[in-house]
C-alpha cells in the first residue's frame, strides 16, 4: 500500500504538470491499488456495486485522454472523482450518496496521520531493511543517470527517445511539482484510509414527512396531470394540423415556435421531479389502497411528464435544423434527455421497488457523462455545422463561433472549402502546433488534429477572414455599436 502511494505522488509530481490526458488515469491505477491493497487488509471483501463505481470511475477518466475539449473533460473528471469516492464508501441511500460522492474529502487530514503513523511503526522495527532499500534506490538512480547519459551523447535517436519518454521539468517548476507530489501523497493516503475505515454515510437519516388524507394529497396531483395531458392534447394537434397552421395562428416559423418553449419545457420537467419528491414525502401510507393510488397518480405525472420531454428534444431538433448546434444547444439537450432517463428509473421503481433508485440515478449521471464525453460534443457541433454548410442552399455557416472550438473539431473542420477552412482553422492550429506538450498530456483528439494540420495547414495571413461575415460567405459585416441590435441570435 505505501509503494503505491509513494507510486502515485511520484507520477503526479512528473506527469500532471504538463495538462491533462492519459495521465491522469495513469495517475489514478496506483492510488486505486492502494485503496485496494488497504481493504483487503482491513478485511472488506469486493462486492458487486463496489466493482461498479470502480470501474466506471476509471472509465471516465478515459475521456481526457480521448477528447481534447475542456468541458467534457471537466465533467468526466468531476464524475470519476464522485464515483471513486462511492467505491471507498459503498453508499446505498439518498444522503448516502449525495455526501458520500464527496465523501474523500473528509479522509484528507486523517489519511495522512495515519500514513504518517503507518511509516513510524514500520521504520522502528526495520531500520535495516529501510536502509538498504535506500541504498538500492540510490545504486540503480546512479546506474540509469550515468549510463542512461552515455548511450544518449552515443546516439542522437536514443536521445530523441529519451527526450520524448522523460518530462521537461525547468527549476523554476520545482515549487509547483513539489505541489503536485503533495497533493499526490495526500489523495492517495486519503482513499486508502477510506478503504480501510469507510465512514457509513447511510447513517444518516431523513425523516418521513407528516402523510396527509388521500383526497388531500392526490387532488392538487390529478388537477395537475389533466394540465398535462390538456398540453400534450393541444401538441398531438399541432403535429398532426402541421407547422403551416401554427404559422397561421401565431405568426412564428418553425425555429421562432422551438425556441418559444424548449426552455419552459425544460424548467416543467425539472419542477415535476421536484413536485414527486415532495409528494412521496407527504404520500398516504395505510395501506395496499394508499400504495395504489400513489403509484397510480405519480405514475401517470412521469408518463406524461415523458412525453414533455419527448417535445421538448423534439422542438430542439427543430431549431437546431434551423440555426446550427451549439455547445450550449446540444448540453441541455443532453440535460433534457438524462431527466427522460431519470423518470423511466422513477417508474420502474415504482413497480419493482425503491431500493436501488438512488444508486441507478447514479449510475444514470455517470453513463451519461461518459457518453457525452466519447461522443465529442465539440466534434459533433462541427460536423453538425459543416453539413449544413455543403448541404443546404444558400451555404452559411457561423466561422466566428466555430473557430473556437477545440481540436476535436478539426476533422470535420477540415472538409470546408477555402477561405471557410483556413479561417475556421486558424485558431486552432495556433493552439495545437505551439502548445509543445509531451505524449502523456496530449489527447487522442489534440494528436489528430495535429497531424491533419501538419499535412494541409491554414492559408492566408487570415485577413480574407474580416471579409466573411457570420454566415461565413462573401461581403462581411460592419461592426455595431454599444445597443445595437445585429439580428445575430447567440442561442
Amino acid at each position: 500500500m505505501l509503494c503505491s502511494v509513494l507510486a502515485t505522488a511520484v507520477l503526479s509530481a512528473v506527469l500532471l504538470g504538463d495538462g491533462l490526458g492519459l495521465n491522469l488515469l495513469i495517475v489514478a491505477v496506483p492510488a486505486a491499488l492502494a485503496a485496494f491493497f488497504a481493504a483487503r487488509s482491513a478485511g472488506r471483501r469486493l462486492r458487486p456495486w463496489t466493482a461498479t463505481w470502480a470501474v466506471g470511475g476509471l472509465a471516465l477518466l478515459v475521456v481526457p485522454a480521448l477528447r481534447d475539449a475542456g468541458w467534457p473533460t471537466f465533467l468526466a473528471v468531476v464524475s470519476a472523482f464522485a464515483l471513486g469516492s462511492l467505491t471507498l464508501h459503498g453508499s446505498r441511500t439518498w444522503p448516502g450518496v449525495l455526501v458520500g460522492s464527496v465523501g474523500l474529502f473528509d479522509s484528507l487530514v486523517p489519511g495522512v496521520i495515519w500514513g504518517v503513523r503507518g511509516i513510524r511503526a514500520r521504520a522502528d522495527g526495520s531500520r535495516a531493511r529501510w536502509g538498504a532499500a535506500l541504498r538500492t534506490a540510490i545504486a540503480a538512480l546512479v546506474l540509469l543517470v550515468v549510463f542512461g547519459t552515455l548511450f544518449a551523447s552515443a546516439d542522437a535517436a536514443f536521445a530523441d527517445l529519451l527526450s520524448s519518454l522523460l518530462p521537461d521539468a525547468p527549476v523554476g517548476e520545482a515549487p509547483w511539482r513539489i505541489l503536485l507530489f503533495a497533493l499526490g501523497l495526500a489523495g492517495a493516503l486519503a482513499a486508502a484510509y477510506a478503504a480501510a475505515a469507510p465512514v457509513r454515510w447511510d447513517g444518516i437519516t431523513v425523516r418521513p414527512g407528516r402523510p396527509r388524507g388521500r383526497v388531500e394529497w392526490a387532488l392538487p396531483l390529478i388537477v395537475l396531470d389533466l394540465l398535462f395531458a390538456a398540453f400534450i392534447a393541444l401538441q398531438l394537434v399541432v403535429l398532426l394540423g402541421g407547422y403551416e397552421k401554427v404559422r397561421a395562428e401565431t405568426g412564428l416559423d418553425h425555429a421562432e415556435y422551438a425556441r418559444q418553449g424548449f426552455w419552459q419545457l425544460l424548467w416543467a420537467t425539472l419542477l415535476t421531479l421536484l413536485v414527486i419528491a415532495l409528494a412521496l414525502r407527504r404520500a398516504p401510507r395505510g395501506g395496499s389502497r394508499d400504495r395504489t393510488l400513489v403509484r397510480a397518480v405519480l405514475g401517470t405525472l412521469c408518463v406524461l411528464t415523458l412525453v414533455v420531454v419527448a417535445s421538448a428534444l423534439r422542438r430542439m431538433d427543430l431549431y437546431v435544423d434551423e440555426y446550427g448546434l451549439t455547445r450550449l444547444r446540444i448540453s441541455v439537450a443532453a440535460m433534457e434527455l438524462w431527466l427522460g432517463v431519470v423518470l423511466v428509473l422513477i417508474l420502474a421503481a415504482g413497480v419493482f421497488g425503491a431500493r436501488f433508485l438512488p444508486r441507478a440515478v447514479a449510475v444514470s449521471a455517470a453513463a451519461g457523462v461518459l457518453a457525452f464525453g466519447l461522443l465529442s460534443p465539440d466534434a459533433l457541433v462541427a460536423e453538425q455545422n459543416v453539413r449544413r454548410f455543403e448541404t443546404r442552399e444558400p451555404a452559411g455557416i457561423d466561422l466566428d463561433y466555430l473557430k473556437d472550438l477545440s481540436a476535436d473539431a478539426v476533422p470535420a473542420l477540415d472538409r470546408l472549402p477555402e477561405p471557410q477552412r483556413s479561417c475556421a482553422l486558424r485558431v486552432i492550429q495556433r493552439e495545437v502546433l505551439d502548445s509543445g506538450t509531451p505524449w502523456y498530456a496530449t489527447s487522442l483528439g489534440e494528436a489528430r488534429a495535429r497531424e491533419i494540420l501538419e499535412k494541409r495547414p491554414v492559408r492566408g495571413d487570415g485577413r480574407t477572414c474580416y471579409t466573411l461575415g457570420r454566415d461565413g460567405t462573401r461581403g462581411g459585416y460592419e461592426p455595431h455599436g454599444e445597443g445595437d441590435d445585429d439580428g445575430y441570435d447567440p442561442y
